[in-house]
């Protein structure tokens, strides 16, 4: 998982990530709002780290992050006990949560740890997933077949994952995409399609590793287990089929 620091002073950058990096999370710093909104739109992160105290309009910066970056993604604000006012105006604009200076370190590992299981329920941290030859680790966004590893951006990712924890079950899109971008918009309908197209192909889900993802006639997809005869015999329609129906006619 992805986290981002804004705003924090050279000392506080170092220590901050290096609790987070033990926490086998990767983290960057930097240092305005217009670094922080182009590094979200190239390769988005999953969490904000916002410091409060070097900035006069503290509540016009977390407005400001917020325009640029989805609700789903948890803005964890760093302030002052006794900034009581700034810590609610901060919040009010779109701040997720809040932790008070000077940062306790355990304190901060378990509320980054809480915000990003309440953002992303469908990771589930530290646990390796197995289906047949694939493997999944959530919390690293790493996917292997038979031991190899699978280049797959985030969102592919997390797709797959979601098919296989359904696996047999018939998703519809509307929760795909719900799940997977955190909305229901009706453009995002044709990137869903790329993307399932992509994961099919990346993740090799057809029947010589044992599985099919198959469209869903009006309603969406649907990930299968194969048994070995439905791997070994042909389809419907297949030359051999039509070369043994010709046979016995």
């Amino acid at each position: 998982m992805k986290i981002a620091l804004l705003n924090f002073g050279l000392l506080q950058t170092d220590t901050v990530c290096e609790l987070l990096a033990s926490r086998r999370y990767q983290c960057e710093s930097y240092s305005s709002c217009a670094e922080v909104v182009r590094r979200y739109a190239k390769e988005p992160f999953d969490l904000l780290v916002l410091d409060l105290h070097h900035r006069e309009k503290e509540t016009n910066l977390v407005q400001e992050v917020r325009r640029h970056i989805p609700t789903p993604v948890p803005i964890l604000c760093v302030a002052r006990l006794a900034d009581q006012e700034v810590i609610l105006e901060s919040l009010d604009a779109g701040a997720t949560d809040y932790i008070a200076t000077p940062i306790r370190h355990q304190e901060l590992s378990v509320r980054v740890t809480v915000l990003l299981r309440r953002a992303y329920p469908m990771r589930v941290y530290g646990e390796r997933l197995q289906f047949g030859a694939y493997v999944f680790e959530p919390a690293r966004e790493r996917a292997e077949r038979d031991g190899k590893l699978l280049d797959l951006t985030r969102k592919e990712f997390d797709l797959g994952l979601l098919f296989f924890r359904n696996l047999g079950r018939p998703l519809s899109r509307a929760l795909i995409v719900e799940t997977v971008w955190g909305a229901d918009h009706p453009e995002m309908s044709r990137t869903m399609d790329t993307h399932v197209s992509r994961v099919r192909n990346k993740l090799g889900l057809n029947p010589k590793h044992g599985f099919r993802l198959a469209p869903v006639y009006g309603y969406g997809y649907r990930l299968e287990e194969l048994t070995t005869d439905r791997r070994e015999s042909p389809t419907v329609g297949s030359p051999i089929n039509r070369l043994a129906n010709a046979a016995t006619a």
